[in-house]
């Protein structure tokens, strides 16, 4: 008796964060581009290359469900645009959407433009220190994500005129979040909640909001 043939990647990936199928052209683009770019910029660690939709895709989607109401987001560090781009891709339908994407990196800024360019994503992109381009946003953004950008309090920090206007903060953390919790729980007027990840059973997303 043989046995079933193993789901791939994206497969997996759907299975994970089912609201992915709505945005699967855009996403295999963005793979396209992804690849194409990699060969000359470092975007990703090329060990997750093979896992881009479990690994970045299903990742990065489990961010906009955290606060599926919010319409203005800003991605601190975006890299090669995980979380911020897939949060734009997953509301490039919905009215009033606008997701500041935020590196410093030359490099990677023009490929985070071309991949929104390509898949009519509601991205804005900015090159510059974090603090500055966050603190000159208008309106405000509801929500700010990262992931592998900063411990925990350093983000908190780089958000504290963000939390004084209600923003909430959605950051991925991996398997070493308990002690970057422990480190950050001593800041004042911060709350903290987690959120068990869909796609590693030792991360968690760390939910931040002002006490």
């Amino acid at each position: 008796m043989t046995s079933a043939p193993k789901p791939g990647d994206c497969e997996r990936a759907l299975a994970m964060c089912p609201s992915l199928a709505a945005i699967l052209p855009e996403l295999r683009l963005y793979e396209q581009l992804l690849r194409r770019w990699q060969k000359t910029i470092n975007l990703i660690a090329p060990g997750t290359l093979d896992q881009i939709w479990t690994r970045h895709f299903a990742d990065s989607a489990q961010v906009q469900a955290v606060a599926p109401e919010a319409r203005l987001w800003a991605d601190l560090g975006s890299g090669a645009g995980f979380p911020g781009l897939v949060t734009a891709l997953l509301l490039k339908d919905a009215p009033g959407v606008v997701v500041h994407l935020i590196e410093s990196d030359q490099r990677k800024a023009a490929f985070l433009r071309a991949v929104s360019r390509e898949t009519a994503a509601p991205a804005q992109i900015h090159v510059g220190r974090i603090e500055d381009i966050l603190a000159d946003l208008s309106p405000a953004p509801e929500a700010i994500s990262a992931r592998a950008l900063a411990p925990l309090t350093g983000l908190v920090d780089m958000m504290r005129l963000s939390l004084e206007k209600r923003a909430i903060g959605v950051f991925l953390k991996g398997a070493d979040w308990r002690n970057e919790l422990t480190l950050a729980s001593a800041k004042d007027n911060v709350t903290y909640r987690t959120i068990d990840s869909r796609t590693d059973p030792d991360a968690r997303l760390i939910i931040v909001g002002r006490s």
